[in-house]
């Protein structure tokens, strides 16, 4: 059932008033793939515009606290925890794994992937005017904890 329509199909906000407060939680990922000299660069600290990884993590950061702006009927969260790791994989890849929590009545999987998919948006955004065939790919949920419908972990 696509609890965001009506009974007449339109779409509106999920109320979630009687919906009781629990703990919650969620991960996702997205990859960056990229030259290996672009990755080097930004391995190496060599890139102009600063440290990379610390910046899309800010980016990331930022923008889970931001998803109820960016998605339209996303409820405004108040989020107590998110948390972005960005790590080489191999020589031409950057994975980024995006954590959220909160105790709240609605979960948190929209803010995790927007945390990591602007965290490798903006490893795009620094790193265009070297490598703009860079491609990003997986972005996905990786796991959710908490709310009615329980536990969910993505397959390999």
């Amino acid at each position: 059932m696509l609890t965001h329509l009506d009974s007449q199909g339109r779409a509106n906000m999920v109320d979630v008033t009687d919906k009781a407060v629990t703990s919650r939680e969620a991960t996702a990922e997205a990859r960056v793939r990229m030259r290996p000299e672009t990755l080097a660069m930004i391995q190496a600290g060599g890139h102009p515009k600063g440290d990379v990884f610390a910046v899309a993590r800010i980016a990331g950061i930022q923008a889970a606290k931001k998803t109820s702006d960016l998605i339209p009927l996303c409820h405004p969260l108040m989020l107590t925890s998110v948390k972005v790791e960005l790590e080489a994989e191999g020589d031409d890849c950057v994975r980024i794994v995006a954590r959220c929590k909160l105790a709240g009545q609605t979960g948190v999987e929209m803010e995790a992937l927007t945390a990591a998919s602007v965290a490798a948006l903006t490893i795009y955004d620094m790193c265009k005017a070297v490598d703009r065939g860079m491609t990003i790919e997986n972005v996905r949920l990786l796991e959710k904890l908490g709310g009615k419908s329980g536990h969910y972990q993505a397959g390999e």
